[in-house]
């Protein structure tokens, strides 16, 4: 889990070419700001909506926020896609297919002193059901058009992760392209 209780968990530390350089506990980076690998997942519907959650009031950092359907960090030694395939299940308690769809480097303040510097592997899924959250990780979730999501990001931007915020458009052009390539099957 990445509650506050795992915070000297280590993550791959990674040069701008996502080289791995090292490891470091989570917390670690986070306070020094040092780019390390991540990945971040976008599960849609087939309607098309995108299953957002709402992260847990205790988490360590963006509380409370509403933020794509699952973000977190490969374990040293682990690919990105079975940290995903995890971490999918431990917070929304399902899987599904995951296809990566693009990557991107972001930097972002946070509160606490804290700084996102991260290599963000982004995936794509389908999935039509209710998930079954960890409560210790999301507080809630829902399902919602990228279309209504954009809005009420402009709208209240506050109630969002920085990450979701920086990458939306991003999501929203290979979402299109990939409905016209793929039939939505990720």
């Amino acid at each position: 889990m990445e509650t506050n209780n795992n915070l000297n968990i280590n993550v791959v530390l990674v040069d701008k070419n996502d080289g791995e350089i090292g490891v470091m506990p989570k917390l670690e980076a986070h306070q020094k700001g040092l780019l390390h690998r991540a990945f971040s997942i976008f599960v849609f519907n087939l309607d098309g909506e995108i299953l957002l959650q709402q992260r847990a009031a205790d988490k360590y950092h963006s509380a409370n926020l509403w933020s794509n359907t699952c973000c977190s960090h490969p374990l040293p030694g682990e690919s990105n896609n079975d940290a995903a395939i995890r971490r999918l299940s431990q917070e929304m308690g399902f899987t599904c297919k995951l296809k990566l769809i693009f990557s991107f480097i972001y930097k972002a303040e946070l509160e606490n002193d804290l700084i996102e510097h991260e290599f963000d592997h982004v995936f794509f899924g389908n999935f039509d059901g209710i998930p079954k959250i960890n409560t210790e990780e999301v507080q809630n979730y829902k399902y919602m058009s990228l279309d209504e999501l954009k809005l009420d990001l402009t709208i209240h931007p506050q109630n969002y992760t920085k990450w979701l915020k920086l990458c939306i458009d991003k999501v929203t052009a290979y979402y299109e392209y990939s409905k016209l390539e793929t039939n939505l099957q990720f």
